[in-house]
């Protein structure tokens, strides 16, 4: 699609297009309620809440008030609208500020201040220096006589360097007073978000230009949000406006992401779904056939001799309605809470601001800090990621000759300067082509000093390199370029620029001598697109020695080489050149193809290498996340064996004999393929020994490898814990994010640079780094860092933390509700299977809202170790890793609990024994266990059972105590929730590892504000609750009942866990008794893995077999035995888990005891 912009033409594009208002918000007064409600019942759980709601307005079927649950289904349905409606009316106030502001605009030839909002498509604005542009502007003029004109896009990509932008050639020379009138078309492409491309074409009316079509490029525009920088004016032709800028095109909601913990809770919730519906099921039939059978017996039960068609259903639906509390109503909202406040936690955390540039941390995603402490693979990129992106030039090979080796410094070399200074031509060219073939604008200063502002840090330090050795680029006036070499000066004026890309990885420019006249083509660029254009006969094995040395040093290499090119080839190439410029469909390839017909046989002149420095703590950070059983893969645009080198120098990969590094290479399909089995063969073999072995990939083979081998290369991903890939384009970063994905893997990916946002976004986490290359990384991630050092800080322990406080939360919240749940149907057997609630409808409802959601919401300040000892000991990550789920098994423990509920309720009367001994031993076998340590199957039915068994306490002890002639159902109402709610406050206070005076006041203060509630409601003779509160708290036989509940419920839990505590300690309790001690740990027993069933076949050699429960990434050993426990040097760090490698879905375990 194309759309015509006519120029200065007040009507024509009014109706067409939309005008500048922007609008960011979600919601309208009018579709606000509807909206709103429409996207909260689109959840299941909310769907499922208010059928419970709707069938509990039947009066026929309803046990308790239908304000029991109506109550707080509003009540959280409110706050999460309210909380839209407070985002969507700052978004609102956002939207109104920038649509009201002042701008000129020029209509019917004159200028006029008007509102943002009231710009259209074609209107000519007019923006002075310092403005902010208000919408996508094609530049027609601008105050500079050359057509120049500098902007600022901090705001649009992050980049702090002013960038300069130019008029089209259309429009040279057209008087500012001109301007006013100018009339035109532009041909462009519709709305896109591509913020660094805009195809298109400018024709202008006589009498400015007879239609002569005038190609657009990025480089004649500029973007909303930008600002105009040293520059008086500037005015252009709104293209693109409103919410069609590309910056507008750019605020899209970014689809939400589902962490591992909510894609369990949402299992584990489908697991209670099905439970509960087996109950009803079955107590429904039990309660129709005790209705049939036993209710006939009974005086004082009468049921109509003839009811509707529906009577058989009237009981199930009333066990419906009563065990419909088993899904915590208010999960969502309190998940929701404490995740907005973990991302507080991370923006209010001073030790991750990086003190160099004063940048702190921040949590864009509120919703995955959980996810976090799940990393299993972290996918980094190196310039700007690993390295500070300060570039400093250190050697160079010029025609053969190399210069820096000796001192390590060519800017110091006495042959260079000796070589400058004899005016050596290859020398000379060289440096010229450092100096110029760029995009770097030089600014001079008041002083006389000048600065270079440059997009890529390569191009500032080969401009400086060339201003120490004398070949100083001192001015850029339009296409004009000064040089002073020496005393003398130099000028050149741009006839072309060829722009580097990622699939060209050169950059040119077409220059004329003006002294000569002469037409240059300098180049610069990788080697693999240099070298092999160069000259027929000329030797470059120096050349390729020379890339091969600076790559072992981990230097950066940019080779340099150029022609003269005869005018007549330079006319007809630029021909060329201007059609392809001109072309609106595959422009990009156009001038790719283009280019390739000029960028040939190159003098080679030389080599330049470049160091960027790691940035500090980044050795330490991955060895540290190593130790937490996390994988590292660095992708990379850097030669081979650049990367090689950096990665050893920041323990990316050991070195041999402790280390492996195997190599990936090759530019066919059969060399492809045989590298892999090679590869594959060695990883198969080297898995079962303490190596660690690692692969490495360059793009060409990792093209072929994932378009031709991708089962193969699955498996080696599987296998390896490092990889290193090389000359990787932006696309293939998010290529292998996404192969890992689908290993069911959760992925972390770091970057800082434009190329890293595909990568960034396609990750489970997306990290970006504040960086040099601007905030195009930051913004697109999820969290967004000053350095890498810091992610050691938001993984082991903001992640940690956030996913413990979570998965308690959780489970805390299925565990109250199952709680209040069962003991409804304990009743239910004692009441003739009926239906009929023992609590009353406001205690239902304050249960759920008050008395039991407060106190665990302060478990967001709950930490189990202090953040020193998780720093130290990051092998305490494995017990939040890798946990899988298994939706068939968690039912079929449901179904077995149910069954000897039932059986035991009519034949034994006792069920305690025969539950705690199924859900123990369920627990204990091996084939059921799992590596995520504190959500999953296993942890989760230790919650059902201890709710199970509190339920009966709560409920024996309440009916032996309270069930006599004289007692009444609401005092033993009464008492059953007062044992509940002292049993939740123990286990509150069990649970949580560190208390701080907040925490105390939240939990018993919570169990006083209880009592003061129910003693109002109690003063009310119209609660139904009246006089109840007064006189039980006035009985002794009360606070006994209480003390036995307590007693009776959590003795057996305070004895096992001080049993394990004391006798069978994991490795988290022997930290934590080392931290209340105060004394050093000396030895800790090994982490083994339990043993799980894998599937053994053959394997061919190209293919392999991903099981859905699949081993896990770096599986610690979980072995308690004393006998495996070993000590280990004075002063080594407190290593107590041992290493263990993985191996194929394919293959065995192979175990180190």
């Amino acid at each position: 699609m194309k759309r015509y912009v006519y120029i200065n033409d007040d009507e024509s594009a009014r109706d067409l297009y939309c005008d500048n208002r922007i609008s960011n918000r979600k919601y309208t007064l009018l579709n606000f309620i509807p909206k709103n409600l429409g996207e909260q019942f689109s959840r299941f759980m909310n769907q499922y809440f208010l059928l419970i709601a709707c069938l509990q307005l039947w009066p026929l079927i309803t046990p308790v008030n239908p304000a029991s649950t109506w109550g707080p289904l509003i009540f959280i349905f409110a706050v999460s609208a309210t909380k839209e409606a407070w985002d969507d009316y700052n978004r609102y106030l956002s939207d109104k500020k920038a649509n009201e502001k002042e701008v000129w605009v020029v209509m019917h030839g004159l200028r006029k201040l008007v509102q943002a909002q009231d710009i259209h498509v074609g209107n000519i604005i007019w923006l002075r220096e310092n403005d902010e542009v208000p919408c996508d502007l094609a530049l027609i003029g601008t105050s500079d006589p050359q057509g120049v004109c500098y902007i600022e896009t901090a705001a649009l990509d992050g980049e702090t360097d002013l960038k300069t932008r130019v008029i089209p050639s259309a429009c040279m020379g057209i008087d500012s007073e001109l301007l006013h009138k100018i009339k035109g078309v532009i041909e462009c492409p519709s709305p896109d978000k591509d913020i660094r491309r805009f195809d298109a074409n400018l024709r202008l009316f006589p009498p400015f230009l007879d239609n002569d079509v005038c190609p657009l490029t990025i480089k004649n525009t500029i973007l909303q949000s930008c600002y105009l920088r040293n520059t008086e004016w500037a005015c252009g032709v709104a293209v693109y406006t409103g919410n069609e800028t590309k910056l507008g095109m750019c605020r899209g909601v970014p689809e939400p992401k589902l962490t591992a913990m909510d894609a369990m809770i949402d299992k584990l919730t489908g697991a209670i779904f099905v439970f509960q519906i087996v109950v009803v099921i079955v107590l429904g039939i039990a309660g129709n056939v005790w209705k049939d059978t036993e209710a006939n017996k009974q005086w004082y039960v009468k049921y109509p001799e003839e009811g509707p068609w529906f009577e058989l259903l009237i009981i199930p639906l009333r066990f419906e309605l009563l065990c419909s509390i088993m899904i915590p109503i208010s999960i969502k909202v309190s998940l929701d809470l404490v995740k907005s406040l973990y991302a507080k936690f991370i923006d209010w955390d001073n030790g991750m601001i990086d003190q160099e540039t004063g940048t702190p941390s921040h949590a864009t995603n509120t919703a995955i800090s959980e996810d976090l402490g799940q990393v299993e693979y972290i996918l980094t990129d190196k310039t700007g990621t690993l390295t500070e992106n300060k570039m400093i030039f250190r050697r160079c090979c010029i025609n053969g000759v190399f210069y820096g080796n000796d001192s390590g410094d060519a800017l110091k070399d006495v042959e260079l300067h000796n070589a400058v200074s004899s005016g050596s031509p290859d020398v000379i060219h060289f440096l010229t082509i450092m100096a110029i073939c760029n995009t770097v604008i030089p600014i001079k200063a008041k002083t006389g000093d000048i600065f270079y502002k440059a997009q890529s840090q390569d191009e500032d330090a080969l401009v400086r390199a060339a201003a120490w050795l004398h070949m100083v680029f001192v001015n850029k006036n339009a296409n004009i370029l000064e040089i002073k070499f020496n005393a003398s000066t130099i000028q050149y004026e741009v006839l072309e620029t060829l722009e580097f890309t990622s699939d060209r990885k050169r950059m040119s420019v077409v220059v004329k001598d003006c002294q000569n006249g002469k037409i240059l083509l300098l180049t610069k660029g990788a080697d693999e697109a240099i070298l092999p254009y160069a000259c027929p006969g000329q030797q470059t094995r120096a050349f390729f020695e020379a890339v091969e040395q600076y790559s072992q040093l981990g230097l950066r290499t940019l080779c340099l080489a150029w022609r003269q090119l005869k005018e007549d080839e330079y006319e007809e190439w630029s021909l060329l050149f201007k059609e392809a410029n001109s072309t609106l469909v595959d422009r990009e390839w156009r001038i790719a193809e283009v280019c390739q017909r000029l960028e040939h046989d190159l003098d080679i002149l030389g080599v330049t290498a470049i160091e960027d420095r790691l940035q500090d703590g980044v050795p330490e950070t991955i060895e540290t996340l190593r130790k937490a059983g996390i994988n590292f893969w660095m992708l990379t645009g850097d030669k081979q064996n650049t990367a090689i080198q950096i990665a050893l120098s920041c323990n990316f990969i050991s070195p041999e004999p402790k280390g492996q590094l195997l190599l990936i290479d090759g530019k066919t399909e059969d060399e492809v393929r045989q590298s892999l089995e090679r590869v594959l063969l060695t990883m198969r073999i080297t898995t079962s020994e303490p190596k660690d072995v690692a692969f490495a990939v360059d793009g060409w083979a990792l093209e072929i490898a994932l378009k031709y081998y991708r089962k193969a290369f699955t498996e080696l991903a599987i296998l390896s814990r490092t990889a290193i890939c090389c000359r990787v384009t932006p696309s293939q970063k998010a290529q292998l994010v996404e192969l890992l994905k689908s290993c069911d893997y959760r992925t972390l990916a770091i970057g800082d640079g434009g190329n890293d946002v595909r990568m960034i976004q396609q990750a489970d986490i997306g990290v970006g780094i504040s960086g040099r290359e601007g905030l195009q990384a930051a913004r697109a991630a999820d969290y967004s860092i000053g350095k890498f050092r810091f992610l050691k800080r938001l993984i082991l322990v903001h992640g940690r933390y956030s996913y413990n406080r979570t998965a308690f939360l959780s489970q805390y919240s299925f565990y109250k509700s199952l709680l209040i749940c069962f003991i409804q149907i304990f009743f239910s057997f004692i009441s003739g299977v009926s239906g009929t609630s023992l609590f009353n409808s406001l205690s239902l409802m304050a249960y759920n809202v008050f008395y039991t959601s407060i106190p665990v919401l302060v478990s967001v300040l709950d930490k189990d170790l202090n953040e020193e000892t998780v720093m130290q000991h990051p092998q305490i990550l494995f017990y939040c890793q890798a946990g899988r789920f298994d939706f068939i098994m968690l039912s079929t423990l449901f179904f077995q609990i149910l069954c000897i509920i039932f059986y035991n309720f009519f034949i034994c009367g006792d069920v305690s024994l025969e539950i705690r001994l199924i859900v123990g031993q369920w627990s204990l076998n091996s084939q059921y266990q799992f590596l995520n340590r504190l959500l999953n199957p296993s942890t989760f039915a230790g919650w059902f059972g201890r709710s199970l068994f509190h339920a009966i306490v709560v409920f024996v002890i309440s009916i032996h105590a309270y069930a006599y002639e004289k007692s009444e159902m609401e005092e033993v109402s009464m008492v059953a929730l007062s044992g509940c709610i002292w049993l939740q406050a123990f286990v509150v206070t069990l649970e949580t590892n560190s208390f701080t005076i907040l925490q105390c006041i939240a939990i018993w203060g919570n169990l006083a504000s209880f009592y003061f509630i129910n003693w109002i409601f109690s003063a009310l003779p119209s609660s139904g609750m009246y006089t109840i509160m007064f006189r039980l708290c006035r009985q002794p036989s009360y606070w006994t009942t209480v003390f036995l509940i307590v007693a009776a419920g959590m003795g057996p839990i305070l004895a096992l866990k001080y049993f394990r505590y004391t006798y069978r300690p994991s490795k988290i309790n022997i930290l934590q008794q080392a931290e209340r001690l105060g004394g050093p740990i000396l030895s800790l027993g090994s982490i083994e893995p339990q043993p799980r069933p894998i599937l053994e076949k053959e394997v061919s050699p190209l293919s392999i077999t991903q099981p859905k429960n699949r081993n896990p990434v770096y599986e610690p050993l979980l072995s308690d035995s004393p006998n495996t426990r070993r000590s280990f040097g004075s002063g080594a760090p407190f290593d107590f888990f041992q290493t263990q490698f993985r191996l194929s879905s394919s293959y065995s375990r192979n175990k180190d005891n």
